[in-house]
């Protein structure tokens, strides 16, 4: 349940008990008596506090019976920090992977160079720059003349 419901519900338990309170001094004593059977019949039919579900998931990890996970706040810390434990994982793993492909990349740049016919200094040549871009558009020129 969340918090806003749980707390309608005690605020109307709260307003039934008072009611009762206020009203039992006109009630008549069989009615009186039949309201203590039935308030007697809702608390004994009261749900524990925490609710099954915790008791279930507290059961099936640690395999006590019983216990509720405020009794182990080592598994609570568990629960709460093992998905941040895995994000970060991930995170690290997405930015080794990213780190990999760049120095690949990298080293795939540096093989063409090397490889290549040309001195690494025509690369950083502005002129030869202008002449790579010139050769690069010969169908325009064409089409000019």
């Amino acid at each position: 349940m969340n918090y806003a419901k749980e707390k309608a519900e005690i605020d109307f338990a709260y307003k039934v008990r008072r009611a009762m309170t206020e009203s039992a001094e006109n009630i008549p004593e069989p009615t009186l008596e039949k309201l203590a059977k039935a308030r007697e019949l809702a608390l004994a039919r009261q749900k524990p506090e925490g609710g099954a579900a915790i008791l279930a998931l507290s059961g099936a990890l640690a395999g006590g019976a019983g216990r509720s996970i405020t009794q182990r706040p080592w598994l609570r810390k568990l629960a709460f920090s093992l998905p941040l434990i895995v994000l970060a994982v991930g995170l690290y793993g997405i930015y080794e992977h990213e780190q990999q492909q760049q120095i690949n990349d990298l080293a795939e740049i540096d093989a063409a160079v090397l490889v290549d016919e040309l001195p690494p200094d025509a690369y950083v040549d502005n002129g030869f720059n202008a002449y790579l871009n010139k050769d690069n558009k010969p169908s325009e020129q064409k089409v000019e003349e």
